[in-house]
């Protein structure tokens, strides 16, 4: 399908499946596709395994998934950052599974994937708790070791605009992940702020092209997570819990 566009983030992710894989862009708040998960929350999705920069943060997004008990893995780089309310519990608790890789190679694993590579030498992690059940080579007399590639079921990534087709631009450090997620997943989904009319991106701007994404979603307002934590904007998405709660009560 060429004119990519869903109506509503709950449409965009139709298809997404328990026990999927699923990449999730975003570096704190910057990039996170915030509607996106918490469409994939709405839909009941469990047993995922994701692959995110971190854990999330406050109760909303990627912690609200966390939260909501539909992680059985995640990998990522930074499990605990600043306001991480949900994560240490879940952990603590034995009910998520944790594989912790540093950014960097996290990175370049999802590049990897994307672009059809077996795998990479990497000195990081060596001599470390990191290293173990990793195959290791010696290089110009340098200890490295291979990292694999990461593949995806999914991709959930906010971008900044989109034309109908796809063709995507990013918002400064928001673009982080996106665009070797983009590449990495059978399904990439994206909500960008703004959807533009076709011809209306500079080709020389467009950063992902529109091969690598399947679904667009315009969220012309996203969510802050950051102004929720700070208690300067109210929680517009209540979990699905707090509504049945709340509805018992009326």
């Amino acid at each position: 399908m060429i004119d990519k566009r869903a109506k509503t983030p709950a449409e965009a992710v139709q298809g997404v499946k328990d026990g999927d894989t699923v990449l999730i862009s975003g570096f704190g708040e910057a990039g996170n596709p915030t509607e996106l998960i918490h469409a994939v929350i709405d839909q009941g999705i469990r047993g995922l395994t994701v692959v995110a920069n971190n854990a999330g943060n406050g109760h909303q997004g990627l912690a609200a998934l966390i939260e909501a008990g539909r992680v059985k893995k995640i990998i990522c780089s930074f499990p605990r950052s600043s306001r991480s309310e949900v994560f240490q519990d879940v952990y603590n608790r034995g009910a998520i599974e944790l594989e912790v890789v540093p950014q960097g190679t996290l990175a370049e694993r999802i590049r990897a994937g994307g672009a059809g590579i077996g795998g990479f030498y990497t000195p990081t992690g060596v001599g470390t708790p990191l290293a173990e059940g990793k195959e290791r080579r010696t290089i110009d007399g340098r200890d490295y070791l291979l990292e694999l590639p990461i593949r995806a079921d999914v991709a959930l990534v906010k971008a900044h605009r989109a034309d109908p087709w796809g063709n995507l631009t990013y918002r400064k450090a928001a673009r982080n992940f996106g665009p070797p997620m983009c590449t990495a997943a059978k399904l990439t989904i994206v909500q960008v702020e703004r959807i533009v009319a076709l011809g209306d991106i500079d080709p020389d701007h467009v950063v992902t092209p529109s091969i690598f994404v399947d679904r667009i979603v315009e969220v012309a307002d996203p969510i802050s997570e950051a102004k929720i934590l700070l208690g300067r904007e109210k929680p517009r998405w209540i979990p699905p819990h707090e509504r049945k709660a709340k509805e018992a009560r009326r």
